[in-house]
């Protein structure tokens, strides 16, 4: 067989804690993006439960580099860091992280982006959902302790988020203020006060589509759609120049 060149798929990827690490689960919102990008784009979860902004701001590097992936070829990041940083520190000092801090570290992490070829128009940022306090609650005595975050200082973190993207220059996501828009009740949208059920995956899917739909659009569909080979000279349909080659 005469050489040929490599399929080049472009890449979406996922940056954030549990919230995106569990995306991929059934009727995740990851899966539903994946879906809606099959045949177009690989969507790529690097969801890291339980890690806050300072921790993803330090691993960022070794995460997505020029060496382990094409950077110039990624269509989009999401960044999807706060629910752990807004723990409240006399609770949670392991996963803390001041709200100085936490702004500090999202916008060093949009910087090294650009540093390796993805600009800022190629990241959105997104915020935590609010925080069910009395469903939380049960999921952290269950636990054995007591209640480690508030759905007020969570929305402080948003609000920082959705500043950074202002000063950045990124859209973003603000799903603590969609999901209580005009004092709507927002409990179902979240399986355990804290993450999301099969009703809130599909709120953040169908948001995130909407940002997401235009970076992609004009990526074509990889190889023929199988009508379109020629039975007689399948050579012909399925090796031909596609512009997704290298």
């Amino acid at each position: 067989m005469s050489s040929v060149k490599s399929i080049v798929w472009p890449k979406v990827i996922l940056y954030g804690d549990s919230i995106t690490q569990f995306s991929f689960e059934h009727f995740g919102w990851g899966s539903a993006i994946s879906s809606r990008l099959a045949r177009k784009c690989d969507v790529i979860n690097r969801g890291l439960s339980g890690y806050n902004s300072e921790w993803a701001k330090i691993i960022l590097p070794r995460v997505i580099n020029r060496e382990n992936m094409d950077t110039q070829n990624i269509a989009a990041v999401t960044i999807f860091f706060g629910a752990n940083d807004c723990a409240l520190k006399e609770k949670n000092p392991q996963q803390h992280i001041p709200i100085e801090e936490y702004a500090l570290n999202l916008k060093s992490m949009v910087q090294y982006l650009k540093t390796v070829s993805i600009p800022e128009e190629k990241v959105i940022l997104i915020t935590s959902p609010p925080l069910d306090e009395a469903a939380w609650e049960k999921e952290c005595i269950v636990k054995g302790c007591a209640l480690n975050r508030l759905n007020a200082v969570a929305g402080q973190y948003a609000q920082a988020c959705v500043q950074v993207a202002a000063e950045c220059g990124t859209e973003v996501l603000d799903l603590w203020t969609l999901m209580q828009k005009n004092g709507q009740e927002f409990s179902s949208y979240l399986s355990d006060g804290l993450h999301l059920s099969d009703k809130g995956n599909e709120f953040v899917a169908l948001h995130l589509w909407r940002l997401l739909e235009k970076r992609v659009a004009s990526l074509p569909l990889i190889l023929p759609y199988w009508a379109d080979v020629d039975p007689l000279s399948p050579e012909t349909s399925l090796l031909k120049d596609s512009g997704q080659e290298k």
